[in-house]
C-alpha cells in the first residue's frame, strides 16, 4: 500500500470543498458570535430563532431541511430555547408532525438582537471589496442548492 505524502495530503486540504467550508464557517461563526454575544445568544441560535420568525410557525422537519440540519441536531439546539422560553414546540394536527414557533419571550429577543446583527453584518461585509460577498453568497445558495439535487 502506497502511503500519501504530508504533501499530497496537505494540496488534498487545500482544495477540500468539507475542509475550507467548515473552517470558513467555524471563522465566521466565531466572528458573529462575538457580535451577539452582549444579548447572550450564539449566532447559531440567532440564527434559528430568526428563521423561525421568518417563517411564523413550522415544522420541524421543514425548518431542519431549511436549515441543513439533521432533525436530531435541530431538536438538540431547540431544547435550550425552549427551555428559555424563547420557542414552542407543539403537536401538529399528526401527532407525530411537531410544530415550532418563536414565544413572544423570543419574538423580542430576536428584535433586539437585529441591530447586534446589522453591526456584525456591516463588519463582515468591510471585509470584502463592494460586490465580493454578494457574489460568494450567491455562489455558496448554487452550492446548496447542486449537492441537494444529486
Amino acid at each position: 500500500m502506497n502511503q500519501t505524502s504530508a504533501e499530497e495530503l496537505a494540496a488534498a486540504l487545500d482544495i477540500c470543498g468539507s475542509f475550507n467550508l467548515r473552517r470558513a464557517a467555524r471563522v465566521v461563526t466565531q466572528f458573529y458570535d462575538e457580535y451577539l454575544e452582549p444579548a447572550g445568544l450564539r449566532s447559531t441560535q440567532f440564527v434559528l430563532l430568526a428563521t423561525i420568525a421568518v417563517a411564523g410557525e413550522i415544522g420541524l422537519s421543514r425548518l431542519a431541511r431549511e436549515l441543513a440540519m439533521a432533525t436530531s441536531t435541530l431538536s438538540r439546539n431547540l431544547k435550550p430555547l425552549e427551555r428559555d422560553g424563547l420557542v414552542r414546540i407543539a403537536k401538529g394536527r399528526d401527532s407525530r408532525r411537531r410544530i415550532v414557533a418563536l414565544t413572544a419571550e423570543g419574538r423580542r429577543l430576536v428584535d433586539d438582537c437585529i441591530p447586534l446583527w446589522e453591526k456584525a453584518q456591516t463588519a463582515f461585509e468591510s471585509k470584502f471589496a463592494a460586490s465580493d460577498w454578494r457574489r460568494i453568497s450567491g455562489e455558496l445558495q448554487q452550492t446548496v442548492g447542486r449537492i441537494r439535487a444529486g
